[in-house]
């Protein structure tokens, strides 16, 4: 794996990665806006209402589709399309936060989402029940998810066909700061 310097990540093609609740979109709509590029949410590609699943031709189709032009950022961790939004990318940014601060800040969005009734890509809306009482609860799937990526994410990132990439990993939200103030300044 390698990390590039701040200056390097300037690129038109970038995909952030991350635990569920770590502040992915939220980075890459900020990438996307300072740098005047498209920004294109995994996750609206992928759930249907009622969250309901895509068949994986049928995702794979919207993702390429949705990243077939030259410049954008895109945010998600869906193995279903990792290399096509990997092989596209130039530059890859991995917000690896502790789980401790990852489940504050799901805690947080997913109590503001229920109280709002947040419509989500449209059709969906979280619920309390869903989110603390399910085997889909987005608590344990950070859980799962995070220690799945902390060992598979450095394998990947050493084969050939993702060489390419420009890795920055990230490890906290203060060095997050840091790395977007060298990058953009203020």
């Amino acid at each position: 794996m390698t990390s590039s310097s701040p200056s390097h990540i300037l690129v038109q093609r970038i995909v952030v990665v991350g635990a569920t609740g770590s502040g992915k979109t939220t980075l890459a709509v900020q990438l996307a806006q300072r740098l005047g590029l498209p920004h294109v949410e995994l996750d609206a590609l992928y759930w249907g209402p009622n969250w309901t699943e895509p068949p994986r031709d049928e995702f794979r189709q919207r993702v390429s589709a949705a990243l077939a032009g030259p410049r954008w950022v895109t945010d998600g961790n869906y193995s279903k399309a990792r290399d096509i939004t990997w092989s596209l990318a130039e530059s890859l940014v991995w917000l690896d936060y502790a789980l401790p601060l990852v489940w504050s800040r799901l805690l947080r969005r997913v109590i503001y989402r229920v109280r709002r009734q947040e419509e989500l890509w449209g059709v969906n809306r979280e619920s309390g029940r869903g989110q603390f009482f399910s085997r889909d609860s987005l608590f344990l799937y950070a859980f799962t998810s995070q220690r799945k990526h902390r060992r598979l994410y450095p394998e990947l990132f050493a084969r050939p066909e993702f060489a390419h990439l420009q890795v920055q990993r990230l490890r906290s939200p203060r060095e997050t700061d840091r790395w977007l103030h060298k990058l953009f300044g203020g």
